[in-house]
């Protein structure tokens, strides 16, 4: 098993940043990506970005020049720089990891960007 911490959420104005941690513990040999994904009330949890262990990254397009995803393979932690928030960004963000062929969730962070 592996257990997912995050931290870092809270409450920001428009234009603000904030950076979300979320760090692995357990049996964490064998885990390949770690990335962060969003639900706003009402919506479908969508992905927001990826990062491998060779730190090839992916995002979703309306995040692409305001959010950068990172990770410590040292510290077995993956973050999510977020810069220039919107309100459209507000939601709840949820760490994922994925080991072979297992994926394990964080118990999310709410993030809401105020007007």
């Amino acid at each position: 098993q592996v257990q997912l911490v995050e931290s870092g959420g809270g409450l920001v104005q428009v234009g603000g940043s904030l950076r979300l941690s979320c760090a692995a513990s357990g049996s964490i040999f064998g885990i390949n990506a770690m990335g962060w994904y969003r639900q706003a009330p009402g919506k479908q949890r969508e992905l927001v970005a990826t990062i491998r262990t060779d730190g090839s990254t992916n995002y979703v397009d309306s995040v692409k020049g305001r959010f950068t995803i990172s990770r410590d393979n040292a510290k077995n932690t993956v973050y999510l720089q977020m810069n220039s928030l919107k309100p459209e960004d507000t939601a709840v963000y949820y760490c994922k990891v994925t080991k072979f062929f297992s994926s394990y969730w964080g118990q999310g962070t709410q993030v809401t960007v105020s007007s």
